[in-house]
Order: structure tokens, then sequence, then C-alpha cells
């Protein structure tokens, strides 16, 4: 079985493996990860870990000792443009990652550790809320610094100027933060000055977020587009056709552009 399809398989199993899920992204670029040896190193991460981490620990214990237990894998903002901040099994080896990637190896150590431990998407970050009734919230990407409900408050006005909302400190879905990781490598992607090379990474985001049971249907459209770029020209318009199916109701003009453009995908053979 290929990542790919294991990927689908685990984004459609309750409860979603977000960490294998992770780490199956990284079978895209790396086509010789080896998945299950990157779990061992996982275990073998939590199990160095776990001294700092005494069983029945308070959630601040636990988060001071993970933060010890972790000391060395922490953010830095050149790396936002590194595609390898954004595949977990890099950041195992590279000590470095996106909020969002350090974030997930936290959640992972101490889920094996027994400590409670959830993702939570603020707008513009993420960070791990440990302990279930009384939560303490850790900043992975800063080292695991703890942050007080106005530390976090800051975090978010920094990031998009708007104030800190209850519902933000909600759990994260982990459905919602693959589709969000896939989105950060698409954009990075996008910015790429190599033209193909950006095509196809974006193609494999794509591809890998249409597999989520949930997915914006713009997804389709990119897909056939890239397709295109890409030379596979009756592919690229067989998707913009059923994109434009799907859509032409509720949005009949971007029906119409991509009917038009799948219509130029198909005069390209002749």
């Amino acid at each position: 079985m290929s990542s790919r399809q294991r990927f689908g398989q685990v984004v459609r199993a309750e409860p979603v493996d977000l960490g294998l899920a992770c780490l199956l992204v990284g079978g895209e670029v790396d086509r010789d990860l080896d998945v299950d040896a990157a779990l061992g190193a996982l275990d073998a991460l939590a199990a160095a870990v776990r001294p700092h981490v005494p069983p029945g620990c308070s959630p601040r214990e636990a988060a001071l000792g993970l933060q010890v237990g972790l000391l060395g894998y922490l953010g830095s903002a050149r790396d936002y443009a590194d595609v390898r901040s954004s595949l977990l099994h890099e950041v195992l080896r590279r000590r470095r990652g996106l909020p969002l990637t350090m974030s997930v190896l936290w959640v992972e150590v101490a889920r094996r550790l027994g400590v409670a431990a959830t993702p939570v998407a603020l707008p513009g970050h993420v960070v791990v809320a440990i302990g279930t009734d009384s939560l303490v919230y850790a900043d992975p990407f800063a080292g695991g610094e703890i942050l007080d409900l106005p530390a976090l408050a800051a975090l978010v006005r920094a990031a998009t100027g708007a104030p800190l909302r209850p519902e933000d400190l909600e759990p994260a879905d982990p459905l919602d933060l693959l589709l969000r990781l896939l989105t950060n490598v698409r954009a990075l992607a996008a910015r790429q000055d190599r033209a193909l090379e950006s095509a196809r990474t974006r193609l494999w985001a794509v591809e890998l977020s249409l597999l989520l049971p949930r997915h914006p249907v713009g997804l389709r459209r990119e897909r056939g587009e890239l397709l295109v770029r890409l030379g596979n020209h009756l592919g690229g318009a067989a998707e913009l056709e059923a994109y434009a199916q799907v859509v032409e109701g509720a949005d009949p003009v971007a029906a119409g552009q991509a009917l038009g453009a799948a219509r130029l995908a198909r005069a390209r053979l002749n």
C-alpha cells in the first residue's frame, strides 16, 4: 500500500491518528520514507522524555516536563519558507518546524506518556493545551513557553489584529489541522520560483487534501489547472469539467470559466 493510500484510510478512521497522517504526508516528498520507523522514532523520543513527566503529575508539571524533555525542539521564522518544516519526519530529524508540526510533535509525545494534550488552532498560530479540566497552554514553536490567556490574546492580535475569542481555544479537529497543513504547503509552493517544481508540490498537496472527508470544492479546479500545467491536458480538462458540474448551480460564472479552461486544454491536443 502506498503512503497516499494509507493516508486516505487514516483520515477516514475514527479517531484520526494525526501523528501518523502527518508522517504519511512526508511520503509525498520522500518516496523512501519508512513511516513505521518514524513512528518508532516518536516512541523513542517519548521514552527519553518520560523521566521528566512523572505519572499523575499536574498539567503544569507535565508542560514543564515536556519543555525540559524536548529541549532543542523549537521553531524559527526563517523555517516558514522551508517545506521540510511542514513534514513531521523532518521535524523529528531537524528538531525544527512550524507551530503546527511542532504542536503535533508535542501532542504525540504527550499521548505516549499518558498526558492529555490537544492542539489548539489559534488564528495564525497553533499551540497545545495540556490537561482536561484545568488547562495549561504551551507554545512548542517557542520551545514550550507557558502561555496565560493574555499571552494567547497577544499571539492572536499579532497574527490577525483581532481579539481572542472563546471558540479560538477549542481543541482543533485533526482533519481541519491536516487541511491547514496542506494549505500551508500549497501557499509555500506557490511562492517558489521554479514553476514545474512548484506545480508538482502543489498538486500532491491538493490531491492529499481531496482525500480528506471535508475539503473546499475549489480544490478540484486547482487540481485541474495543475494537471494541465504539468502536461496532462485530458486529465486536467476532465477535472475542470467535473468541478464545473458541481458548482454550476451555485456559481455559474466559476463553472463557465472552468469549462472555458477545459476547452482550451483539450484544444492543445489538436
